[in-house]
């Protein structure tokens, strides 16, 4: 088993604190007429029955793999929903005017050094069962 790296933690830790500051914000700010769509409530609702549950079957049986597993998941998942509003507008408007393309380029990158990350460490350890499509 390979041993939970510092920066590892410092990254994930980052990544919840900067999320909950965002929610923050939509909390505090003025948003006029804008509401939080149910859709919206409803995928958030989901995945956090998905993060309870899992971490509920991982707990017992100390199964910390699957549960990274299960959030890995997780992550694809939502990444996909939030981009899919994003290209059905661009679709309708048959125009891609106002898209930033600057986190979608955060997102490819932050995957392909995940995967560095991950073939530098099988080198290092010399385990290359991590990647099972090889």
């Amino acid at each position: 088993m390979i041993p939970v790296a510092a920066n590892d933690v410092a990254f994930s830790t980052h990544a919840v604190a900067l999320t909950a500051f965002t929610l923050f914000q939509i909390v505090i700010y003025d948003r006029g007429n804008q509401k939080v769509s149910k859709t919206a409530i409803a995928i958030v609702t989901v995945a956090w029955l998905s993060v309870a549950v899992c971490v509920f079957v991982s707990f017992p049986k100390h199964s910390w793999l699957w549960l990274v597993s299960c959030f890995n998941t997780l992550q694809v998942v939502m990444t996909i929903i939030k981009y899919i509003p994003q290209v059905v507008m661009n679709f309708r408007r048959k125009s891609t005017i106002g898209f930033s393309i600057g986190n979608i380029l955060l997102d490819l990158f932050g995957g392909l050094t995940n995967y560095g990350q991950m073939a530098v460490q099988s080198i290092d350890q010399r385990e290359f069962h991590h990647f099972n499509c090889i």
